[in-house]
């Protein structure tokens, strides 16, 4: 199914240019891979500057993660191993961010109160969460592919996974920490109720 969201139409336009060149999907989504893992290690330096920087590494990677596939599919390139291959990256970078920010967010103090390593094992429970709910999502977009429905579906304009875009400026914004907070309870939730969904509809992985 194509990508109907704005920022599906914005990559569409984009990745024109590309079309009849030697760049294939899965050179952007090595690059989507080498920039996110970029970004969240510049989230995990924890500073003003590094964490500027990372916001727009991770904003280019997000967007490459919709080039990718349009590239695939307007010049049809799309193959089992890139689709696969552009899967690996996106849990990977989606669950890095989650650790990233939270080794970032080491000896933080919030309340008056120096958190120590928590935000790094609160970082790690959200990593993990959303890395079990994203393979779950997975199972069930595959097991509904010919009629082209998601585990989540978006809304006005948006795939549910845009969400991606704002991770950028919750950093920007100084409220990560709220965020990995939030992530280390609201993700393995997440992941609990994407399993329950892929089980009760007797899908196979």
């Amino acid at each position: 199914m194509v990508g109907d969201s704005w920022t599906h139409k914005m990559a569409r336009i984009c990745i024109l240019p590309l079309v009849n060149t030697p760049v294939t999907p899965n050179h952007l989504t090595t690059v989507r891979l080498i920039t996110g893992i970029a970004a969240c290690a510049a989230f995990a330096v924890g500073t003003r500057e590094w964490d500027i920087w990372g916001g727009c590494l991770w904003l280019f990677s997000a967007f490459l993660d919709r080039a990718d596939g349009e590239l695939a599919r307007v010049s049809g390139k799309i193959t089992p191993g890139g689709h696969k291959f552009d899967m690996f990256c996106d849990v990977t970078v989606t669950s890095l961010f989650f650790l990233g920010a939270g080794i970032g967010l080491r000896d933080d103090v919030l309340f008056g109160v120096e958190l120590g390593q928590w935000p790094i094992w609160l970082g790690a429970l959200g990593a993990t969460g959303v890395f079990a709910a994203e393979i779950f999502a997975e199972f069930i977009d595959r097991a509904q592919a010919d009629t082209g429905e998601k585990a989540y579906e978006g809304i006005w304009g948006f795939d549910f996974d845009d969400i991606l875009y704002l991770f950028a400026p919750v950093v920007w914004l100084d409220l990560h920490l709220y965020f990995v907070l939030g992530a280390s309870i609201g993700a393995p939730a997440f992941a609990l109720l994407t399993w329950w969904k892929w089980r009760k509809m007797g899908i196979k992985a």
